[in-house]
């Protein structure tokens, strides 16, 4: 059945992505390095009309009313586009994951038993307003042998379909079907739903987005879904943090980028350095236009703090907003975060080390930093390459993405003829 603008319908389109996948898991690493590297060229040599088209889309998402967070993952430029064509040539520099032994043994009957990396098959992209997502993942999915299936957002289809272009030139100038990278440009969601039910074709299915993006995705969804719902991401001071430090985690985490899920969104002070160190806090949030929301013993300290509410302690504000309670003790910023961590990441500043096992023992987030940033909490910035989503899902990934969890192990065994009953024979 094609679709009613007589494309293929995406059944058809993803069928053909897992047969081009095959082509792909045949290629050695040279020859996925070199495509990914000529997947960068045609990036920086369609610039200017992926720039363009990016220019089409945000007029539209500003005539819309979008604003903030979302029209700034929306937004293109030179440097932005650079940096996503060096992502990809990051990514081929990476060691390949696909047919890494990760283990090796011998049993007592002579077999040898091996576990060895493959790709997963086909993954299938959800996500919003994010046009590099179009290329990062395209990147980490190819080098990991994996055809990719992206459906994006309405807000930036002339941005992703003039990447993918570009993208798809490069695969088929290789001598590869341009299918093992599929742009679905049916948007509907009726559309997204069939793709989440192919079972049968897709093994993976990655949303990045809003919160009611990847409920949706995981509530309709038969194949398996990594999800990461929000990241509300805590900085803990403590009372021996160096107050400095603290506050340079403090507004990187806050001010450096607000839009993003590693961002700050929660400040935790231990009350025996709240009175020294909230007021300098609050006069450089200021500063940099970052309103502070704050309970009561905080608004003592910082008389225009706004109250605080309990869901702002839950909230991923993705703007210069960020809220900060007072606690007695690691104990108390503990209990603080379990009650609301979205197990994203989580900081403490601290030069007590003991302090700081106890902080990184006691939460389960996916990341947790000491006294560092957590825009850290990036593949990138954590040597993945480009990153293609957060895992705060406890399945064979946990946390920032990368190239190996878009493989994964299966068994090889090797032998001479045994047999487990050679009585039977």
């Amino acid at each position: 059945m094609s679709g009613t603008d007589g494309t293929a319908s995406i059944r058809e389109q993803a069928s053909r992505c897992r047969e081009a996948a095959q082509q792909l898991a045949q290629l050695d690493t040279a020859a996925k390095d070199a495509l990914l590297r000529s997947m960068a060229r045609a990036l920086d040599d369609d610039a200017d009309a992926i720039l363009a088209a990016n220019a089409h889309d945000l007029d539209a998402a500003r005539a819309k009313g979008i604003a903030g967070a979302m029209l700034d993952r929306l937004a293109l430029d030179g440097k932005r586009l650079s940096g996503i064509a060096g992502a990809l040539r990051e990514v081929a520099a990476l060691p390949d994951p696909v047919g890494q032994v990760t283990r090796r043994e011998t049993r007592p009957n002579g077999i040898q038993v091996e576990r060895v990396r493959v790709p997963l098959g086909v993954i299938a992209m959800i996500y919003e307003a994010r046009p590099n997502v179009t290329a990062d993942a395209a990147a980490l999915c190819i080098k990991a042998g994996n055809g990719v299936i992206l459906r994006g957002g309405s807000e930036a289809i002339h941005s992703n379909t003039a990447i993918a272009s570009a993208l798809q030139r490069a695969i088929g100038e290789a001598g590869l079907d341009p299918a093992v990278l599929t742009l679905v440009t049916d948007l509907r969601r009726e559309t997204m739903l069939e793709l989440l039910q192919l079972t049968d074709i897709v093994d993976l299915a990655i949303p990045r987005g809003g919160e009611g993006l990847i409920r949706f995705v995981a509530e309709h969804a038969r194949v398996p879904v990594i999800k990461h719902y929000k990241g509300v991401c805590h900085l803990y001071v403590d009372r021996d943090a160096d107050l400095g430090l603290a506050l340079r985690l403090l507004l990187d985490g806050k001010a450096s980028r607000p839009g993003v899920c590693n961002a700050l969104e929660t400040v935790l002070v231990h009350a025996d350095v709240a009175d020294e160190f909230l007021p300098r806090a609050a006069a450089a949030l200021r500063a940099r236009q970052v309103e502070l929301r704050g309970d009561e013993a905080t608004r003592a300290l910082v008389p225009d703090a706004v109250p605080a509410t309990t869901d702002d302690y839950a909230a991923e504000f993705l703007d210069l907003i960020i809220a900060a309670r007072v606690v007695a003790d690691l104990d108390a910023a503990i209990g603080h975060i379990r009650q609301y961590t979205s197990d994203h990441t989580e900081v403490i500043a601290t030069r007590d080390e003991a302090v700081a096992r106890r902080f990184v023992e006691s939460l389960r987030s996916a990341v947790v930093m000491v006294n560092a940033s957590s825009r850290f909490s990036d593949g990138g910035e954590l040597g993945l390459g480009a990153e293609i989503g957060i895992s705060t899902t406890r399945l064979h990934s946990y946390g920032p993405m990368g190239l190996e969890a878009l493989t994964v192990e299966r068994f090889v065994v090797r032998g001479e003829g045994q047999v487990r009953h050679p009585d039977l024979l």
